[in-house]
């Protein structure tokens, strides 16, 4: 069974950068979609980005275009997002989340939480205004 961990959250002001990592114990992310979410008190968990693990393709949500990034090393476990220019709004907890995915753009269909088998724990990230 894939467990996963998320790492890298903090406070940070408006403006500042985090990195976050995510990384796969009991397998490995090959064939999968890997997808970070995030949830802000009172609001439903939304998709950040998703990134197909093989090819490397990813989507964004509106709010991180142009200010996250989310990659991966073929040969190293992590899955990592980059959040640049960050704002108040970005405040939430942030999950990473992974799921299987064959065929050609697959990873552009999974988008919703209930999408996903496998979840972190989370890692809380707080940006100051």
């Amino acid at each position: 069974q894939v467990q996963l961990v998320e790492s890298g959250g903090g406070l940070v002001q408006a403006g500042g950068s985090l990195r976050l990592s995510c990384a796969a114990s009991g397998g490995t992310f090959s064939n999968y979609v890997v997808g970070w979410f995030r949830q802000a008190p009172g609001k439903e968990r939304e998709i950040v980005t998703g990134i197909s693990y093989i090819g490397g393709s990813a989507f964004y949500a509106d709010s991180a275009k142009g200010r996250f990034t989310t990659s991966r090393d073929i040969d190293e476990k992590p899955v990592r997002l980059q959040m640049n220019s960050l704002k108040p709004e970005d405040t939430a907890v942030y999950y990473c989340a992974a799921r299987g995915c064959s065929g050609y753009g697959c990873y552009l269909t999974y988008k919703a939480p209930a999408d996903y088998v496998y979840w972190g724990q989370g890692t809380q990230v707080t940006v100051s205004s």
